[in-house]
Parts: C-alpha cells; structure tokens; sequence
C-alpha cells in the first residue's frame, strides 16, 4: 500500500510537470522550426486537460493518504507497539515473581526471625498480584488486536477502492463529449501530418538524387573552372582553408579551419569550438597570391600597416580567386555601401591582378594600399570601426542621412580636428600645457579664471567620428551604436579615463595624472549634445569645426563618452554653461554698443569744441586785424611826416649823405 501511494504521488507531480512543460513550449524556439500558432493552441489545450487530470490525481493521492495509509499506519504505530511495551511488562513482572518465589523458599525451618519472613511473604504476594494483573492486560490487549487487525486490513482497502471509485468518477465528469470530439480532431490532424511528412520524405530523396546527379562534378577537389567560374563580386565569403603557422625559424605545420568574413573582419572556428574568433581587421589590408613550401592555391594578407600578415592555401582554384577577390573588396570597405555587387564589379580589374603572383611584396602591398586622401590621417593612429555586415547593410540604408557609411571610427584621444588642420592645433588642442581643473594657478593667469562656471566630471573615452549633420539627437544616438558595436566586434576593451572640465567657454580633457589639457572644445562649436535614451552613462556631443583640407567647408564630429551614472548631469552643465555664455555674449555685445555710443557722443562733443574754438579764434582775429588796421593808420601819417623832412635833409646832404642815411637805415 505504501508503494501504491509513493506511485499515486509521482504520478500527480509528473502530470502537473507535463502540464508545466507545455505551457512554456511556445517560449521554446528551435532552429529548424518556425512559428506554428495551430501546434502552440493545441499544446495550450492539452496542458490544460493535463493540468484538469493532475489535479484529480493530487485529490486521489489526498484520499489515498486519509482512507488507506491513515489506518494501517495507525495500526501498526500505535495498536503493535502497545502490544510490544505489555509484553515488556509482563515479562519484567514474571522475573520479579520468579525472584520472590526464589527469596521465598530459602527460608529455613528454625523459628529465627520473624521479621524476615514477613517481608518476604510480603513480596511473594505483591509480585503474584503484580504479574496476575499485568497477565490478564495482556492477554486482554492480544484479544483486542485479533479484532484491530482484522479493521486494519479491511479499512484501507475499502479507502482506496472508494478513492479509486471517485477518482474515476471525476475523471467521467470532466472527460466531456466535447474533449473526445476535441481528441479525434487531433488524432485526425496526426494522420495527416504523418502522411505529409511521407510526402516530404519522398520529395526529399528525389532532390537528394538530383542534386548527387548536379554536384557530382564538384566533388572533385578542383573543378572546371570554365563549368564553375569564379564569382569575383562578393563582400562576404566563408569555407575551409588551411593556414599556415610557424613553428620554428624555418620549420611551421598546416592547420584546417573554418573561416568566414564579418564586416571588415576576418574570423576563424576550430572544430568544436561554440564562436569564431578574429584572426584580423581587413579593412584597407592588401592580399596577393604567393609560392609557399610548393604548394598550391596560396596567398597572403597583410594589415594595412604590414605588422600581421597570414598566408592561407584553398582547396580549389576557385574558392583560391574567390577568397582574394572578396578580401580584396573588403579591404576597399564596398561591404559598407549600399550597391556593393554592383562597386565589386567596377573594381574587379585589381581584384583579377591580385590573382597574379607578385614578384615584389613591398610593391605589392604598396599598390594595395589605398590613397592618403581617401581617409582621414586618425585611422592610421587607431582602428577603423567596422560593424557586422547586417548592421553595416542598415546603417546604409536607412542611416545614411546621419553617419556616413564609409566613415573611420577612432578609438584614441587624438584629435582628427588638430591632425588635419595643423594651423588650429593650438588654438583648439593646447595639449602640452598644464591647466589646473579648478581655475587656480601659481604664476600664470589661465585663461578660464574668469568663468563663472567650474564643473569637473570623470569621463571615459570610447571614440568619435564624423557625421553627416548635427540637427538631430539621433545622431549621437546612431554614433553610439556604431562605436559600440565596431568595439565588440574588434575586441576593443582599453578606455582612456579623463577629467572633463566644463566652463563658460570650453570644454577641457584634462589627464589625471599630469593635469595637462588633452583637448580642448570651444563651447560655440559644441552644437549638439545628448544622453543615450536607456544607458544614462554615455553621452556624446557634437562639434563644428570648419577648414581643413578644402577651404570654408565645415565639418561635424561626434564625441561619445562614458561617465559613472552622471550622463544627464554632464548635458545639463553643459547646457547652462552655454546659457551663462549666451546671456555673457548679450552683456558683451550691449556693452560694445554703449561703449560705441559713448564713442559717438564725445566725437560730436569734441567735435562742437572744435567748431566752438574757431569761432572764437576767429573773432579774436577779426579784433587784432581792426586794431592792426587803426594803428597802421596813425603810423602811415608819421611816416610821411617824417619822409617830408627826411626828403628835406636829403636834398640839402648830397650824394654823399644819402648814401650814410642808408647805410644807417
């Protein structure tokens, strides 16, 4: 009975387990299965029939506790082990009994001492009684327990046939006509899935027997390449191929691996590995067929900064000319845009060359690499962020108005602003001086010690690159996916930390250690700025800048950040920062003006001065010429008094007198 109970329990907590199980099953995806809403409610209705008879087993097992093992194992814990403690009892008094009888018939004949003998009888007397009463309750109780068993073995029997009785009654009542209409449904829809499944094993065979009859000739480790021609279009590849590795200086064994292109990258999965891992960064790399230890189909990829290079042997010449011409248009980043096929095409000429073994690898590697001017000077300093083929496809598609798809990410604290335009790098970088963060300073005056505003915030740098405008938040948003996913998919974990000092007219990325200014942003140029909508830490902003390589042609770069939870804080000190800079140009500006109008009022007054001067000048001059005027008249009448006798004196002199009174005059 107890193993029919253990049984009734395993099976309830098994039927509502099955019910459980299917009622997560539409949580389940499988690879090879898609969505089948028909199997989802059917599972649904039968874990809920299933859930039904789970719950009519745990009443079953709740009876067959009660009406079964209730009973017996009151039977056999209470009812036998009394029986055992008054045989226990019974046997201790029968041994007290034997020992007084024993005492008892020791006594001797002679009359000594009374005292002892009637203790002695006393014993005798007290044990007979002792073992008398305790005889008859045991023989009582071994009675009582002929009966007790009987009730015993009939009471869980007639519990569990009435448990049964009532478990199967439920079971009539909720098996209704409608669930066994609902059961030939689903024995019905069972027949024809099997009979699908017999058609489909049938068309299975005879594709198998079409394609062995199609593809017997590319089991041959080489096939014709005028049958099977080589597709020299492709952005993305994956097959076996056999890499080479050094084991010696001169000696190196061969390796097969599964290699596959993602993105810009290069990856590799061993067998029985669960992910690949990059082998290398094929962006901008140059590839070239070479000769290597005799054998066949080999070539080699070098970085394009040629410190890691691999050497690769295919199968086939096929999969050979493929594999260099889709590295090939790899390295050229046409996987980025939209119409890659059609791009592949146009550069197909270099890809057919790179066929064609080199017999120079410096000149090789240096046809492969693409011009200067095609991109920025920052990606030779850092990485190129290159995201996985579908997001780079959706970032070209429908994100092509905001970051351009051909765009370099940098990951280093170097600004791509002060390398290309080497005449601003003082006035925006200033990077080798010391700047105190909080405005103080021992013998020179910074330049942000009259700011209003000094906010210093630790930020880690995670890169930046160029965008297409700065009107709309999704820029910073889009510039952060991008940044993020091209630095899981190059492994790039390091990230500079950095004071971010925030003032009236900057903002700074002061070093930690040393307090130099790394970067400087004028604020003007910061245009935009922004917190990720679900991650507060990062935040980026945008800077305009203008120049660089074509005259009056402006440029917008994007700055993404991580900050410890103070993402909001840092826009909202920049934003009021840029209040107090916009009301200070307000002040600055109506202070131009009044200053310009006190300019404009002292001119006029010196102005009417002036005039007030020659006026006055004037009339004193017109005096001194009326008065010269009076004083030359009275002088003339003199004078021509004094020339009549002088004339006189002449006449009356001589020559010789006239010639003294000129001298003299």
């Amino acid at each position: 009975m107890h193993r029919i109970y253990d049984a009734q329990n395993e099976l309830s907590a098994a039927t509502h387990l099955t019910s459980k199980l299917l009622k997560e099953y539409e949580k389940q995806r499988f690879p090879l299965g898609g969505d089948d809403e028909v199997m989802t409610s059917t599972l649904q209705q039968f874990a809920k029939v299933i859930d039904e008879l789970s719950s009519c087993h745990a009443v079953l097992s709740t009876q067959l506790a009660d009406a079964m093992m209730f009973p017996i194992t009151q039977f056999k814990e209470r009812d036998l082990k009394e029986i055992l403690t008054l045989k226990e009892v019974f046997q201790i008094a029968s041994n007290d009994h034997d020992a007084a009888i024993t005492r008892y018939s020791r006594l001797s004949k002679r009359k000594e001492n009374e005292k002892i003998k009637a203790e002695v009888t006393e014993d005798v007397y007290t044990s007979r009684k002792k073992q008398h009463q305790t005889m008859m309750h045991y023989f009582c109780a071994l009675n009582t327990l002929q009966y007790k068993k009987k009730i015993s073995l009939l009471e869980p029997l007639l519990g569990y046939m009435q448990a049964q009785i009532s478990f199967f009654k439920m079971g009539s009542e909720n098996l209704t006509e409608q669930l066994e209409e609902f059961l030939t449904n689903i024995g019905t829809s069972v027949q024809n899935v099997r009979r699908e499944m017999d058609c489909e094993v049938e068309n299975m065979q005879q594709t198998i027997e079409d394609l062995e009859v199609a593809s017997d000739p590319l089991y041959l480790p080489d096939p014709d390449p005028i049958k099977f021609p080589a597709h020299r279009n492709l952005t993305r590849k994956a097959g076996y191929l056999n890499a080479r590795n050094k084991t010696g200086l001169v000696s190196s064994s061969w390796e097969r691996q599964f290699y596959f292109t993602q993105g810009g990258n290069l990856m590799s999965q061993a067998r029985g590995d669960v992910a690949g891992g990059l082998v290398m960064d094929i962006d901008n790399c140059s590839v070239m067929a070479v000769d290597c230890e005799d054998r066949r189909y080999c070539f080699q990829i070098t970085s394009f900064d040629g410190k890691k290079s691999s050497i690769l042997q295919a199968e086939s010449k096929k999969d050979y000319e493929e594999w260099i011409c889709t590295i090939n248009n790899i390295s050229k980043q046409i996987y980025l845009s939209e119409n890659p096929e059609e791009i592949a095409a146009r550069v197909n000429q270099s890809a057919l060359e790179a066929v064609t073994p080199s017999p120079s690898f410096q000149q090789r590697h240096e046809s492969m690499r693409p011009a200067v001017q095609s991109r920025p000077p920052a990606v030779r300093t850092s990485s190129t962020g290159s995201l996985g083929s579908d997001s780079a496809a959706l970032s070209a598609l429908s994100l092509d108005s905001l970051v351009a798809p051909d765009t370099p990410i940098q990951f280093d604290i170097i600004s791509p602003v002060s390398e290309d335009l080497p005449g601003q790098a003082k006035s925006s970088g200033q990077s080798g001086r010391r700047t105190n963060p909080f405005g103080e300073s021992g013998g020179s005056k910074p330049e942000t010690e009259d700011s209003i505003l000094h906010q210093l915030f630790i930020v880690r740098f995670l890169g930046s690159m160029e965008v297409k405008s700065d009107e709309s938040p999704d820029v910073v948003y889009e510039t952060m996916r991008q940044i993020l996913a091209a630095r899981a998919i190059h492994n790039v974990f390091r990230m500079t930390e950095s004071h971010l000092l925030v003032t009236c007219d900057c903002l700074k990325l002061i070093d930690p250690q040393t307090q130099v200014t790394r970067l400087r942003f004028p604020l003007p140029n910061v245009v935009l700025y922004a917190t990720h909508q679900e991650n507060k830490r990062l935040f980026g902003f945008v800077l305009r800048t203008s120049g660089g390589r074509v005259e009056s042609y402006q440029t917008s770069i994007c700055y993404i950040f991580e900050s410890n939870n103070e993402g909001e804080k840092i826009c909202d000190s920049v934003g009021l920062a840029k209040q107090i800079a916009f009301h200070a140009e307000l002040d600055r500006k109506a202070s131009e003006k009044q200053k310009e109008i006190d300019r404009v009022k002292e001119k006029q007054q010196k102005e009417l001065n002036k005039q007030k001067q020659i006026e006055k000048d004037l009339e004193e001059q017109s005096r001194l010429i009326a008065a010269s005027s009076r004083s030359n008249q009275s002088s003339t009448e003199g004078q021509f008094v004094v020339l009549s006798s002088s004339q006189s004196e002449d006449s009356d002199l001589g020559e010789d007198g006239k010639k003294k009174r000129e001298s003299e005059a």
